[in-house]
């Protein structure tokens, strides 16, 4: 397999670009996370199949640039997003339940300066200096065991109930159960938003 790496970087940076309308810092480390992850769990990219699956712990630009390496997306179902604000993902080789985290190293925007001498805008240096600094510079890998099973994060496509209480279809297995009663996440008391 040829180091992912090596591809043209600037196509994805151009694709990822096309889709926000310009490129930021955040655009650049997504599509160097994608090829990562995808290099470490030796698949090929971009994925036509549902092999990968991807939890971005951001949503915005980081997953604009996951989006256009790996050909991931949360209308495939292999692209999740855990906000937890945080500049990482999880790339899942569903086919064998390997995952590894990929992260940023701490102080990496600090450490951009060293990689774009003479430039004084923050935002340049970062975006100038995360399209060339070494991986290992950039990111933290780390293999993960999941919390819950592949299996149950992935869920089964077509699986309908309503909810008991306030009569809304409930898909792909999203239902809980509740004091005997099949609930959607909200009326079971774990949604993010109620009824004023």
């Amino acid at each position: 397999m040829p180091d992912l790496l090596t591809l043209d970087l600037q196509k994805f940076l151009d694709a990822s670009a096309a889709r926000h309308n310009h490129l930021c810092p955040r655009q650049v480390l997504g599509v160097r996370a994608a090829l990562s992850g995808a290099q470490t769990l030796e698949l090929r990219i971009p994925r036509r199949d549902k092999r990968l699956l991807i939890i971005s712990e951001t949503d915005g630009c980081f997953v604009d640039g996951l989006e256009v390496v790996t050909g991931t997306s949360c209308g495939h179902r292999t692209l999740r997003v855990e906000d937890y604000g945080k500049i990482a993902a999880t790339f899942i080789d569903v086919r064998n339940d390997r995952a590894v985290r990929i992260s940023l190293f701490v102080n990496l925007r600090h450490r951009a300066w060293q990689y774009s001498p003479g430039e004084k805008r923050r935002y340049f240096a970062q975006l100038g200096a995360y399209q060339v600094m070494p991986e290992e510079e950039l990111f933290t890998k780390q293999e993960v065991k999941l919390h819950q099973s592949i299996k149950s994060i992935l869920s089964r496509a077509g699986i309908r109930v309503d909810c008991e209480i306030c009569g809304e279809e409930i898909v792909n297995e999203r239902h809980v159960f509740q004091e005997g009663q099949i609930l959607c996440r909200s009326c079971a008391g774990g949604g993010y938003y109620s009824l004023l």
